[in-house]
């Protein structure tokens, strides 16, 4: 791993991180689009996969701005978010329970992307950078949006479906399981 020295050394770093993030997720979010069943997520994955394309082409344009080599550097968070998703997936699972939990897995995609690109925009501006904070911002806004999109339809959809299946666990009605104490110990 390079010595980082600047603040300019840990952006162009940092943009390696969000390029090999977006690149996993090209790969990802068609088997994760396959696996929803409610059409409008479907759509919104879908919609949200040619968005990610064109980050990926906009990340480029801002690593040529900054004469830099376009290169990744592999994402280890997004890598185990994702990683979550397809353990998702390949779980046995109501359809409309998996919907709600693969909203809830993208939606850690784009908190993470949210923070990252809020981050190197940040940086871009102290460095003077301003054409290439346009752009980063330009993402950011497109993955604030993806956000409440999928915001959305879990409430107005897709966890009120999730909720009409039968539930293995059984609940108290103070939240806790009946035959557990609070602090965690059967009290048989």
């Amino acid at each position: 791993m390079p010595k980082l020295n600047t603040l300019q050394d840990i952006y162009i770093e940092e943009l390696r991180d969000l390029y090999n993030m977006e690149t996993q997720l090209t790969k990802a979010l068609p088997r994760i689009s396959k696996a929803v069943s409610n059409s409008e997520l479907r759509q919104a994955m879908e919609n949200h996969l040619q968005e990610t394309e064109n980050q990926v082409d906009r990340l480029e344009q801002v690593f040529e701005m900054a004469g830099q080599k376009v290169r990744g550097k592999k994402c280890t968070a997004m890598e185990g978010i994702l990683e979550e998703a397809r353990e998702l997936i390949s779980m046995d699972i109501n359809d409309n329970a998996l919907d709600a939990a693969i909203i809830g897995a993208a939606q850690k995609v784009e908190h993470y992307e949210i923070a990252s690109y809020g981050t190197v925009r940040t940086w871009a501006r102290q460095l003077g950078f301003n054409d290439q904070a346009d752009l980063l911002e330009e993402t950011l806004e497109e993955e604030k949006a993806a956000n409440e999109k999928l915001n959305q339809i879990a409430m107005e959809i897709v966890n009120e479906e999730a909720e009409q299946g039968e539930s293995n666990f059984e609940m108290a009605s103070d939240g806790f399981d009946s035959h557990r104490s609070r602090n965690g110990r059967s009290k048989k």
